[in-house]
Parts: C-alpha cells; structure tokens; sequence
C-alpha cells in the first residue's frame, strides 16, 4: 500500500462524507485528485485489500433483513450457493463448518418480502431454511485503527 491508500483507510473507513461528491471531498482533504482517489479505491478492491466501500445502517431501520441458515449437502454446498447468492436480496453467503453449513443475510423492504426470498431459497433448493431474525442489535465497530509507520 502506499501513501494514499493508507491515509484512505486510516482517515475515512468510519466517515465517508455524506456530499453529492463524497471522492472528490476525500480528494481534498488527502491533497490529490478525484480520480486518484478512484482509481486507489479500485486498486484496493482488485487487490482484495477493500471489500466495499458504502454506508453501514443499523438493521431493520431502512428496510427488513434476517439472519438465515441452511444444512446442505457438502456435495451441493457450491450449487446451492450459487442460487441463494443469484438473489438480489442476499447479501452475502459463507460456509460453516457445523450442521447448518451455509449462512446469509436476506435484505427486503419488509418482513414478507424477506419471507418471499426464503420461501423461494426453499423451493428452488428443496432446502428448508432457517430464519434467525434479530431479537437484540448490538453495535459492531468493524473499522479498524491502523498505525502506519
């Protein structure tokens, strides 16, 4: 990494601004250009040293999610995968080593569009799917205070 990618990740992985052109004002305040400051953010996401850059919400206040899980077949694990991953509703998936193998998260605008994606996981895959809605919300930093020397 270089300068700039570091000032990036040290300076604004918690406070993005919130600006019609939020680059460019990173751009300033870092001393660069606009498209530096792309064309770095790209090249951290290539090199798997980013995975996203966007706005983190609290659950449940834009929308409805649920935490979801399914026992698959290890022999399916990667076809199943592939079809819950198809749905624009999710997120994400991963694997885990446990009965209950493969995890997503399942965004809606509601609890029934949320119930619609899982009734469809379960038809398409003729997997039930358990669904882990959130009873408690914890906060979770997931920023992380680097030190670059």
């Amino acid at each position: 990494m270089d300068e700039l990618d570091k000032k990036m990740i040290d300076g604004f992985q918690r406070g993005v601004p919130l600006v019609e052109r939020p680059y460019a004002a990173i751009a300033e305040k870092l001393g660069v250009s606009e498209d530096e400051v792309i064309e770095a953010l790209k090249v951290l996401k290539e090199n798997g040293a980013l995975s996203r850059v966007g706005a983190v919400f609290k659950p449940n206040t834009v929308g409805h999610s649920t935490l979801a899980a399914m026992a698959v077949e290890p022999d399916r694990l990667e076809d199943v995968a592939a079809v819950v991953s198809n749905f624009d509703a999710v997120n994400h998936n991963y694997e885990r080593e446990h009965r209950l193998n493969l995890w997503f998260v399942v965004t809606a605008t509601d609890s029934q569009g949320v119930q619609q994606v899982i009734e469809d996981i379960e038809h398409m895959t003729g997997i039930k799917v358990l669904n882990l809605p959130m009873l408690e919300d914890y906060h979770l930093d997931l920023g992380f205070d680097l030190q670059w020397n």
